[in-house]
């Protein structure tokens, strides 16, 4: 097992990515820590992670606030004493184009996507740097990198998730935590769902590999960054996309 006994902290955890994460990490031998503003299916997915013969606790949290953010991490703590792996995977979109981009869709996004990283983050650093070890990963976008229309809020925080990925690897690498994040491309989710279905012929049309990506995808590349096998990757994105950028 990979992650046997490390406690890992996912947030966004109750679908999509988050919960492949969660029931991936478990196999592997994790006690998660399921993070989700959603109780119902946070619930689920824990009695999922049940239901496989793994160990886990629900906390809802609203990532936005650095109160609840605090409160989650402190259960996770209690719970388990410590806390190996944070995986910063929640965020939402509120699309619109830029002269159409209301100011409170705006500000939603950047308090999830980017405070929400920051937060976290901050939070659990402490607990890592008393024991000498972590692993944090946070979930940037191809959005991010090379921008998207229609997604001024979106791409401005997966941009800045990279931009704090670097600055808290040098920060933290001499203190033994790898920072790193993973940039999905268009990953078959409820949020891409969303997406009308000739956008997504023209997406996938785009992608050498002919295919969008599974939540699996990336949950995988989340367990790499979260294994002992990464020992020596900080400070990286790591792009799960098919290879639609290039």
């Amino acid at each position: 097992m990979r992650l046997k006994d490390k406690v890992a902290i996912v947030t966004g955890a109750g679908n999509g990515i988050g919960r492949e994460t969660v029931l991936l990490f478990a196999k592997e031998g994790a006690k998660v820590v399921i993070a989700d503003f959603a109780e119902e299916s946070g619930k689920n997915v824990l009695q999922e992670v049940k239901n496989q013969g793994g160990e886990g606790i629900f906390k809802k949290v609203n990532v936005a606030s650095k109160e609840s953010v605090d409160e989650m991490v402190k259960a996770a703590v209690e719970a388990y004493g410590t806390v190996d792996i944070l995986v910063n995977n929640a965020g939402i979109t509120r699309d619109g184009m830029l002269t159409k981009l209301e100011a409170e869709d705006w500000q939603k996004v950047i308090d999830v996507n980017l405070s929400g990283v920051f937060y976290c983050t901050q939070a659990v650093v402490p607990t890592m740097i008393e024991k000498g070890k972590g692993k944090i990963i946070s979930t940037s976008s191809v959005s991010g990198v090379y921008g998207n229309v229609g997604q001024t809020n979106y791409a401005a925080t997966k941009a800045g998730v990279v931009g704090m990925t670097k600055t808290w690897a040098k920060e933290l690498g001499r203190k033994g935590i790898n920072v790193n994040a993973v940039a999905p491309g268009f990953i078959e989710t409820g949020m891409v769902a969303a997406v009308p279905e000739k956008v997504i012929e023209k997406v996938i049309a785009k992608v050498p590999m002919q295919r969008l990506g599974k939540p699996l995808d990336i949950a995988q590349a989340y367990l790499y960054l979260a294994s002992e096998e990464s020992n020596y990757v900080n400070g990286t994105t790591l792009h799960v996309d098919g290879g639609i950028v290039l």
